[in-house]
């Protein structure tokens, strides 16, 4: 959540055939190139990275190839393959977003079974400076291209619409963290008031793994602690 337009930093995948080196990031990698037009509409343009595999399949596959098998080390990290099943899809669950703020608490903000948060579901002083945190947790299979996608507005206009580039994960039992860049609310009397907000977690396919809709309220000052 940001308030000035920007798009996020997105990181390369290389893949060759399947019998050759791979190269991959075990924390940042996109299969899906995004640009956008003069109507600020979205236009993907998907690169085919081969048939998928579970994490079993993946593991015995080639197990003659010396490439392969480091590229496969460096993917799948200390991943305990024989716990994560035989299923092609990967499981994303945001366990929380949590507001980072000079001089206050963090704000943890754990996202409700139902993904439909109190309104408003914080609040946040004119002016000031603050970063975003997420905990996501992966099982079953490696999710690829993990993005973040963030949409505000004040009175039913758009006021700001971030993207941010998360990267490639395989599954493991703790949680990851993101932390976004520092970012700042705007200032001034006209911006307080209530404002809504749409946040997404997609992947390569664009696969939604979190759709939360909630509003958030700018005021002169932070709430009493």
């Amino acid at each position: 959540m940001g308030f000035e337009e920007k798009e996020g930093k997105a990181a390369a995948a290389e893949s060759e055939s399947e019998t050759e080196t791979e190269r991959i990031s075990r924390n940042q990698s996109e299969s899906s190139l995004t640009t956008e037009d003069d109507d600020d509409d979205e236009v993907e343009i998907k690169i085919q990275l081969g048939p998928q595999y579970t994490l079993k399949e993946l593991s015995e596959k080639d197990k003659d190839d010396e490439s392969l098998r480091k590229w496969k080390e460096q993917l799948l990290g200390s991943v305990d393959v024989a716990s994560v099943g035989d299923t092609l899809d990967a499981e994303v669950k945001i366990l929380n977003l949590t507001i980072k703020a000079w001089g206050r608490d963090d704000i943890v903000l754990p996202i409700p079974e139902d993904k439909k948060p109190k309104s408003p579901w914080f609040t946040l002083k004119v002016g000031s400076t603050y970063s975003l945190k997420f905990a996501f947790k992966v099982s079953n299979n490696i999710v690829s291209g993990l993005k973040y996608k963030n949409t505000v507005w004040k009175t039913g206009i758009k006021v700001d619409s971030t993207k941010e580039m998360i990267g490639t994960f395989s599954p493991q039992p703790e949680p990851y963290t993101h932390e976004m860049p520092e970012d700042t609310t705007p200032s001034g009397m006209f911006a307080r008031g209530i404002y809504s907000a749409k946040t997404q977690f997609l992947d390569d396919d664009n696969k939604c793994y979190l759709d939360l809709e909630y509003s958030f309220e700018i005021k002169k000052e932070w709430p009493s602690q």
